[in-house]
């Protein structure tokens, strides 16, 4: 059933916490401040499907490792760690990307940079701060819909 998919509830969990953060993060980034409102509402949609894509991936990291999909009925320490540092990778290697090679985006002043990782201190700590958060959110979620499921049956 599409309900019991880990992914969904991953993928679900990971755009609404990482929305508000996009959001938050507006005043760091070079013209996002003086962006029409809609086009910066966009902006912030396209960057958390972007941070869901950057959490799914991360799950299938996981699983792959731990050579179980459904990992996430389950999981302790090392999974959140190995999801969160997955996370950090690909959002490291993807800020440094469009900050440095394309030029897609700049920081603003405001944004403090981790100079070594040539990435700015919001970006990663997104990825440190909403895992757990994600994964908690995501497993109660799929356990409260096996227990629908159970009695609805």
């Amino acid at each position: 059933m599409v309900r019991s998919a880990r992914e969904l509830h991953v993928a679900l969990f990971a755009f609404l916490l990482n929305l508000p953060w996009e959001f938050l993060q507006v005043p760091l980034y070079v013209g996002m401040p003086t962006m029409p409102h809609w086009q910066a509402v966009q902006a912030c949609a396209q960057a958390s499907l972007g941070d869901v894509l950057i959490a799914l991936t991360a799950y299938w990291a996981v699983s792959g490792w731990r050579r179980w999909r459904y990992w996430l009925r389950d999981y302790g320490a090392k999974e959140i760690l190995g999801f969160a540092l997955v996370g950090v990778g690909l959002t490291v290697a993807l800020e440094w990307h469009a900050t440095i090679t394309t030029q897609r985006w700049a920081y603003a002043p405001l944004m403090p940079t981790v100079e070594w990782l040539g990435t700015g201190l919001s970006p990663l700590l997104q990825w440190l701060i909403l895992p757990p958060l994600i994964l908690w959110m995501a497993r109660r979620h799929l356990l409260g819909s096996e227990a629908v499921s159970k009695h609805n049956i």
